[in-house]
């Protein structure tokens, strides 16, 4: 018995992909396309994909936000747990990225799902706000300009339910948040932001050793 989390080298990873990932057909005709471009890193994996579907069906979530979309892999495998009537408000800055996201939603059958919304996130989220839509969504993930994090969280947060949930990605940042020596922007942000959900005493908090690290924040 330990009492810390098992190291996962190549082969038990490909184990464990081998025992619990289902992945939608049209989820692994979007990560074998996004794997030959120049950021094909920023993409989550199939574990991390199918891992937030169960989060949404444990919540029940109809109303859910993400945080920055790339080509679209996070936002088709939310929206394909969710119900015929949910809908996840998606933000991003990129056409070029989202153009690709927008023909396998479509592929999949969850375009009606999904409403894309080109332009700061900040903006996005704080028309949110303005609308007064406080209070009511289930679901948001954030994953894209890290020193943004902080912004990003707090108006994530404004917008859940109390009971709605918060997933947070790149928090481990490949071990370098540990690394004192590591003081690129992003390393610095990062470490800034663990520290505040540290502390923050509105959530429930658990961060999870999965694909780079994603932190879960329960609105209490």
């Amino acid at each position: 018995m330990t009492s810390r989390t098992l190291n996962l080298d190549d082969r038990l990873y490909q184990y464990l992909l081998d025992h619990s990932a289902r992945e939608h057909p049209v989820l692994a005709q979007l990560r074998a396309a996004t794997s030959g471009m120049k950021h094909a890193g920023m993409q989550i994996g199939s574990d991390q994909g199918q891992f937030m579907q169960l989060l949404v069906r444990l919540l029940n979530a109809k109303r859910t936000i993400e945080v920055g979309v790339f080509t679209g892999y996070s936002s088709l495998a939310v929206a394909l747990a969710l119900p015929s009537d949910g809908r996840i408000i998606a933000c991003d800055v990129s056409e070029e990225w989202t153009s690709m996201a927008r023909k396998f939603w479509a592929k999949a059958g969850v375009s009606s799902k999904i409403d894309l919304r080109l332009a700061p996130a900040q903006q996005t989220l704080d028309a949110l706000v303005a609308e007064g839509r406080a209070g009511s969504f289930d679901f948001a993930f954030i994953d894209a300009d890290k020193p943004a994090y902080p912004g990003y969280y707090e108006r994530c947060l404004t917008l859940l339910r109390k009971g709605g949930l918060v997933a947070v990605d790149n928090t481990l940042w490949s071990g370098d948040v540990a690394d004192p020596s590591k003081t690129d922007e992003n390393t610095v942000a990062i470490r800034a932001f663990n520290d505040l959900l540290c502390k923050d005493p509105r959530v429930a908090l658990s961060v999870l050793p999965l694909g780079d690290g994603v932190t879960l924040a329960l609105k209490l």
